[in-house]
């Protein structure tokens, strides 16, 4: 009897190992709600919020590839990976002095713009695959370039509102690019960063109310309070002014919308990319009827440009620890009295 309990014991520890499904094959893995993937069977299935691909081995790493993107030139440029560009468009956009030079060596092309790409030049250079954001008008160039068999693969990174969850692309392009071992290591350091930043802005003694973006024309788009900006600011321990909106997307207020909301607002970020205050008055006379524009604290995101190309919305992408650490040494100096702006600016 103890023989036979023994080899049930035995049997049933076998079979429920057999059972157990393999994690690794077939779970998928979220980046975000927008960007998952999975491998199973040497097979990587990516789904990017309504588009779906499927890499064979065979067909992965890319060894060549075009960007349409210029905020995604930073994850390649944070992987050390931009030997594998051939082309991008809009390179006036692009910050990489790296990227710059192989331009300037035409190792790097220019293939058009956002009003009209290059196809024949981008079909010339055979790239294995194209990273762009979709743009439903140019749906008749993307499936010109699928029937000359080109991969597109649109990722739209820029819905992503959580910083560390556009920080994780990172782990898609190491896939698809062969640098996954040092995509894992770099995503880890910047969580880890972001987070010991996030616990320091904890210890400030004061929590200050913030203002976020700027008029365009007779419209403030504000930020929404689920919004990346909004995700920022709670995470450098401030509080921004819609802190209890749920909204992912910008909202469209009056001037006297926004003014009704900036009493007690000790600091206005984000205020676009101007120079100087008198500028600012010239393109709108209202700012100065803001308390927080008369008593200084006005920060642009223009504190790394070359021209028209400007680090924030490239490395900043990824690179969401500095972003984050810039906002804290606003709102808390105090809390990192040695370090300097790197994306931020304060206008005088």
């Amino acid at each position: 009897m103890k023989l036979r309990i023994l080899l049930l014991f035995i049997f049933s520890i076998v079979t429920s190992c057999k059972r157990e499904p393999k994690k690794d094959l077939q779970e998928w893995t979220f980046l975000s709600n927008h960007l998952q993937y999975k491998e199973q069977k040497g097979i990587l299935e990516v789904k990017s919020g309504k588009f779906s691909y499927t890499f064979k081995a065979n067909q992965i790493p890319f060894n060549k590839i075009i960007l349409l993107n210029s905020s995604m030139a930073g994850y390649i440029s944070e992987l050390n990976a931009v030997d594998h560009i051939v082309g991008v468009s809009s390179p006036e956009y692009i910050y990489s002095d790296k990227i710059q030079s192989l331009i300037l060596a035409k190792k790097i092309h220019n293939v058009g713009n956002e009003q009209k790409y290059d196809v024949e030049k981008i079909i010339s250079l055979q790239p294995d695959a194209i990273f762009t954001n979709y743009i439903a008008s140019f749906d008749n160039t993307y499936q010109l370039l699928k029937n000359n068999g080109i991969q597109v693969i649109f990722l739209d990174e820029y819905t992503e509102q959580k910083p560390l969850e556009k920080t994780a692309y990172l782990k898609l392009f190491g896939k698809l690019l062969g640098k996954e071992k040092e995509a894992n290591e770099k995503y880890q350091e910047i969580e880890n960063q972001y987070n010991a930043l996030k616990k320091l802005a904890l210890q400030a003694k004061s929590k200050p109310v913030v203002l976020a973006n700027e008029m365009y024309g007779d419209i403030w788009y504000l930020p929404g309070g689920n919004t990346s900006v909004a995700h920022y600011i709670a995470d450098a321990n401030a509080d921004y002014v819609l802190k209890n909106n749920k909204e992912e997307k910008a909202l469209t207020m009056s001037f006297e919308e926004v003014f009704s909301k900036s009493n007690g607002v000790r600091y206005w970020i984000n205020a676009g990319n101007h120079t100087s205050k008198k500028e600012m008055l010239t393109m709108n006379s209202l700012y100065e009827k803001l308390g927080v524009f008369n008593n200084g604290n006005v920060f642009t995101v223009n504190g790394k440009e070359k021209g028209k190309a400007n680090d924030f919305f490239e490395s900043g992408v990824v690179r969401s620890d500095w972003v984050l650490k810039d906002y804290i040494k606003i709102f808390h100096p105090e809390l990192l009295p040695n370090d300097q702006l790197i994306y931020m600016k304060e206008l005088k």
